[in-house]
């Protein structure tokens, strides 16, 4: 570890705990500026998500405080601080329900509230993958390693940009504020894998670092920690499957139904959509289309099921400008 975290430049215990723990050292600015910041982050990352503007969202991102309390858990458990656990899981809860009133009250005032959940910053943020846990894990390496050492803190925008905290609670809050829970789940999904993504990764990276050792911690005791850590780690990591796999059946459905549609000119697929155990294609061609069953047999040799197929047929034929 000492080339990932470097003994001239690592951070002493001390001087981390004056980073992530809003107990010590000026107590009152850190938690002025933690609220201050975190509320102007929110308004930034629900004004970008209404407006569908990426620019605004990756800024509320870069403002965000959130990531601090939560790499004080992964302190908090590392050092077996318990208290520091606790305080900071509650400026978590904290900043989780104020992201998400604000998003709430944002859409009470939109003219159509529906519209907002088809825009890109939306939709980009309610089917969260494998992909995206992935994502997180690698990220929040990154930031416990550029909090533990002196010279890289230049990355953690980067960190804030990549981690993603902000903007899917403020996706909770505008689809809960829309009339969307089920698309508010799956933006949770997306918070929640980050968030313990960064606990696990920081907690790794701060007991190799040998601040464990520095607080005189045993391993046995932070046992029931990683257990915990282990059993969220599973939850989030459940529906994120079922997405992936979602994802992977809908491209070889869409295959598929481009196969069957093959001897028809001007027929294409042009979109492949899950409902429960429904697959819905989308298809844009001609009046008649090759018989349904051989569709439906090709769909069953994929599908570990049999789903259900309906096909939403277009009849026409694109036109190409100019």
């Amino acid at each position: 570890m000492n080339g990932v975290v470097p003994q001239a430049q690592r951070r002493t215990l001390a001087e981390l705990d004056e980073k992530l723990n809003f107990s010590v050292g000026d107590r009152d600015s850190k938690r002025s500026a933690f609220w201050v910041m975190l509320t102007l982050s929110a308004v930034i990352a629900v004004a970008g998500v209404v407006g569908d503007s990426t620019a605004t969202v990756i800024g509320a991102m870069i403002v965000a405080p959130l990531s601090t309390p939560i790499l004080g858990v992964g302190l908090g458990i590392t050092t077996g601080q318990g208290a520091l656990v606790g305080r900071s899981l509650v400026y978590v809860v904290g900043g989780i329900c104020l992201v998400v009133v604000l998003g709430v009250a944002f859409a009470q005032v939109l003219p159509n509230p529906s519209n907002v959940l088809t825009n890109s910053q939306v939709l980009g943020r309610t089917s969260p993958t494998l992909m995206d846990l992935t994502a997180a894990l690698a990220t929040g390496l990154v930031g416990a390693i550029a909090i533990a050492r002196k010279d890289v803190g230049d990355v953690l925008p980067g960190v804030a940009i990549a981690i993603s905290l902000v903007p899917p609670l403020a996706v909770v809050g505008v689809c809960l504020g829309s009339g969307s829970p089920s698309l508010a789940v799956g933006a949770f999904v997306l918070f929640a894998s980050n968030v313990v993504a960064m606990i696990i990764t920081a907690t790794g990276v701060f007991v190799a670092a040998g601040y464990a050792r520095d607080a005189g911690i045993l391993k046995t005791s932070r046992r029931r920690a990683y257990l915990v850590l282990a059993a969220l780690l599973i939850v989030v990591a459940i529906p994120m499957v079922g997405n992936s796999l979602s994802s992977l059946w809908a491209r070889q459905i869409g295959s598929a139904a481009q196969q069957w549609l093959a001897d028809t000119p001007g027929a294409e697929v042009t979109d492949v959509t899950w409902q429960g155990s429904t697959a819905t294609i989308d298809v844009l061609g001609p009046e008649t289309l090759p018989p349904l069953d051989e569709l439906e047999a090709s769909i069953d040799a994929l599908i570990p099921w049999n789903p259900d197929v309906q096909i939403v047929h277009t009849v026409g034929t694109r036109i190409a400008a100019g």
